[in-house]
């Protein structure tokens, strides 16, 4: 069973586990090397100061997912849009687990007074592609070749979905 709640600063180090296995394996994010745990634990601060979601999903009391949204852009006419992050460990993608912890982080923004919802999808990963589908995002533009990782270009996919509704 899965339960869903706000990260916790003793999260950090579970965060920084999943995260590091997706820089240093996958192209879901253009980060080549990962951060530590005290970034983490900075950067569920910052958003809690914001009144910004971080969620994290545990599986018999193991954190196996997180997700968060941030202000899309730092100026404010972006206020009223978001850009999610999402990750879950290697060994439980395809499982549901993505599609629980996206579901709660669309409500979770909504209530934290975001509009809009943007997935910018690197490497354009088919599996993100079709979570945001299911959940109601449609693709709104695509950068070609705008990253290089592990001797590949890499397209961006950018996914939109309106909170307000």
């Amino acid at each position: 069973m899965l339960e869903i709640r706000a990260a916790q600063r003793p999260d950090a180090s579970a965060i920084q586990l999943i995260y590091a296995h997706h820089v240093l394996h996958g192209t879901a994010t253009f980060d080549t090397e990962p951060p530590d745990t005290f970034f983490w634990e900075q950067k569920m601060a910052a958003l809690a100061a914001r009144g910004w979601p971080f969620l994290v999903t545990e599986k018999g009391g193991d954190v196996v997912g997180y997700c968060y949204a941030a202000q899309f852009r730092d100026r404010p006419a972006y206020a009223p849009c978001c850009e999610d992050s999402i990750y879950v460990r290697e060994d439980l993608r395809g499982s549901g687990v993505g599609t629980s912890l996206l579901a709660a982080l669309i409500e979770a923004s909504r209530a934290a007074g975001f509009e809009q919802m943007v997935a910018v999808i690197g490497g354009a990963g088919p599996g993100s592609i079709a979570l945001h589908a299911k959940l109601g995002f449609v693709e709104v533009g695509r950068l070609k070749d705008v990253g290089m990782k592990f001797g590949r270009h890499l397209d961006s996919v950018y996914m939109q979905r309106d909170l307000r509704g």
